[in-house]
């Protein structure tokens, strides 16, 4: 017999070589439907492998996010065996499982199209509704690569070739006959095809190279999507639509926001439009930050490496940093960009002694950096190579860091508030493989960053290993409109970088100590957060953020003079206005800036010249309210008020 210890700590026994889908069994009849996999001793296994020995034992459902992700990984399976079916001679690569779906690679001669897709669905289908068992088989090295070979699969065979020698060979089934299909695979599985469902959609082919390598075979890869269910299936659908739809840099070109170009790749053109809504931030920002008693600095793009290798950037960061090396004659200058602020503000706290009593200092930089990222990573504005980040650093003692991480906190989360975001999850990512440092000193760094979190009452969601090289870190991610997560904000506690750059500040015991450095960020980039905004709002900025807030619009040339000193009030009440005089018909000029995303169109004609009053169409509503001049200025002046002035 053997002691099944279950989540709530009920144990129960059981005869040896029973599954965990014969313990789901013996518990419930309805729950043993639901099963897909289990958690076994801390391990996902196969719901129908059989345990060994004492098991601590969580049973895995499609509402767990294990059994979601092992509904894709089957999906993908069930996808090769449907291409190798319809393109005879196709050999299957490599295929994981991704964020909100799966990917296949495939080496195939004949090339496979989205028009394919309908064919290849249909055959997915087929195969699911055959109810065929995964079964888990474990082979000799050997003999897995003789028979991959002999089957003309030479991807699968260098992949078995490559593993570890003491690595288990599992094979997996698709069926319990030996002609059925098989793949290559760590698992775990379903129990079965059924147990995929029919929610699932492929959605685009791409090109891959093998292993990632550009010197290596082109293959194609299909991506697709798997859900439990197609009311969740319908909702990834229309989310992927509405970003298609959203997409900042359809929004940017029809609005003439920005532009990118191949002459400077990963650099953001910025129009006059564009540059509006930037300052609008950039001054929102500044405010804030002048309330919350910051320094504002600004500091050199181009320093000299030997910086860079006195801070650990040079060491671990260098890769990813644009280089400038220039021969003077008798002697070669080697500078870098910044790809980060933080070592040039310690330069600032460096000229002249500092006490505690000057602690915390808070110093801000709007910095523009930038990182050599590689081509493929670049996505519009959102994934630059130049960038500027709304960047601070806080200089403070050991003792201040708790109430430091509760002030930045609320500042971070009341300017989230205010550009609408009030869905956040913040991370606290600890140690990376590649860092700076001793372990004791992350163990200290670590425990403050923790210490903070809980005295600010903060619930954080552990993410391992993705801490920055020289420290741990929060990371705060924002959900926008249509479910989507950006991570934005960061706050990370340093205790070496001022101990590498010989920061120091006089004690109370007149002796001299490092300060704590911690570095933080709201927005994280101008560039990728106004790309955020862009999406967020589908181009329909809230007043205080639109470029043009205001068009006036005359139906009739007689009304011409009227706009022109409507034009004139409003924008000496501080309004960004626009007039359109052109002898076109009023529905064109409607149209045309309501696809535009002017917030308010104010229609002057004949009677509102005679009455000095503006007839106002707000964007997405067909009535429009007819105000006088003077109530316009001031109903108009009111919204577009930032949300920091109106408090």
């Amino acid at each position: 017999m053997l002691t099944i210890t279950f989540p709530d700590g009920a144990t129960r026994e059981f005869e040896d070589g029973t599954s965990a889908l014969d313990v789901a069994k013996a518990l419930s009849k309805s729950l043993a439907k639901k099963v897909l996999a289990a958690r076994v001793n801390g391990e996902l296994w196969d719901a129908t492998r059989p345990l060994e020995g004492d098991t601590k034992l969580q049973l895995i459902t499609a509402a767990d996010p294990e059994g979601l992700e092992l509904i894709r990984h089957d999906c993908a399976h069930v996808m090769a065996e449907a291409v190798q079916e319809l393109f005879p001679g196709t050999q299957v690569t490599i295929g994981p499982t991704i964020e909100d779906g799966f990917y296949y690679d495939f080496a195939t001669a004949k090339p496979i199209s989205e028009d394919d897709f309908a064919a290849i669905e249909k055959k997915m289908k087929f195969i699911i509704q055959q109810n065929k068992p995964f079964v888990r088989e474990v082979w000799q090295r050997g003999v897995a690569i003789k028979y991959f070979t002999d089957k003309g699969e030479t991807y699968k065979a260098e992949l078995i070739s490559d593993l570890p020698e003491d690595e288990t060979i599992t094979i997996y089934r698709q069926g319990a006959n030996e002609g059925d299909w098989l793949d290559l695979c760590l698992g775990p599985h379903l129990p079965s095809t059924i147990k995929i469902g029919t929610a699932f959609k492929l959605m685009k082919v791409a090109g891959a190279y093998w292993r990632g390598d550009s010197n290596n075979a082109q293959l194609q890869r299909i991506y697709g999507t798997a859900w439990a269910n197609k009311d969740d299936l319908d909702a990834y659908l229309h989310r992927i639509a509405e970003a298609e739809k959203r997409d900042h840099r359809r929004i940017g070109r029809e609005m003439d926001l920005f532009h990118l170009q191949p002459e400077a790749q990963g650099m953001v053109f910025w129009h006059d439009k564009g540059a509006t809504i930037w300052r609008q931030v950039e001054n929102y920002i500044r405010r804030k930050l002048q309330k919350a008693d910051y320094e504002e600095v600004k500091t050199p793009m181009l320093i000299d490496h030997k910086l860079w290798v006195a801070s650990g950037h040079w060491d671990k960061f260098r890769e990813n940093m644009f280089v400038s090396e220039v021969s003077h004659g008798e002697h070669d200058e080697i500078h870098a960009l910044k790809p980060m602020n933080c070592p040039a503000h310690v330069q600032i706290f460096n000229q002249g002694q500092k006490s505690y009593r000057d602690l915390p200092l808070r110093m801000a930089e709007f910095g523009c950096c930038h990182r050599n990222e590689p081509s493929g990573a670049l996505h519009g504005i959102m994934r630059v190579r130049g960038f500027t980040q709304d960047d601070a650093h806080i200089f403070c003692t050991e003792e201040q860091i708790i109430d430091e991480t509760k002030t930045f906190i609320d500042l971070l989360m009341g300017i989230y508030a205010d550009f609408g975001f009030t869905d956040v999850v913040v991370k606290f990512s600890d140690r990376p493989d590649v860092r700076t440092g001793s372990d004791e000193t992350w163990d200290k760094s670590e425990k403050a960053l923790m210490d903070a979190v809980n005295a600010a009452g903060l619930e954080v969601i552990l993410n391992p290993g993705e801490g920055a090289f020289y420290g741990p870190k929060l990371e705060f991610v924002l959900r926008d409109a249509i479910g989507r997560d950006w991570q934005c904000g960061t706050l990370q506690v340093d205790f070496g970088t001022p101990e590498r750059l010989d920061a120091s500040y006089i004690a109370k015991d007149d002796t001299k100590k490092r300060p704590v450095m911690l570095h933080r960020a709201i927005l994280g980039s101008m560039e990728r957060f106004l790309g955020i905004l862009i999406e967020e709002h589908a181009g329909r900025f809230p007043l205080w953020l639109a470029p043009v807030q205001v068009v006036l619009a005359t139906i009739t040339s007689d009304a011409d003079a009227y706009a022109l000193e409507a034009e004139a009030a409003l924008r000496a009440a501080g309004l960004r206005v626009e007039t359109d005089l052109r002898n076109e018909k009023i529905n064109y000029k409607i149209r045309e800036h309501s696809h535009a995303k002017v917030p308010v169109i104010a229609v002057i004609g004949r009677k509102e010249a005679d009455e000095g009053k503006l007839a106002l169409r707000f964007l997405g509503d067909r009535q429009q309210e007819v105000l006088s001049l003077a109530d316009a200025i001031t109903s108009l002046t009111k919204e577009a008020t930032p949300p920091d002035l109106r408090k």
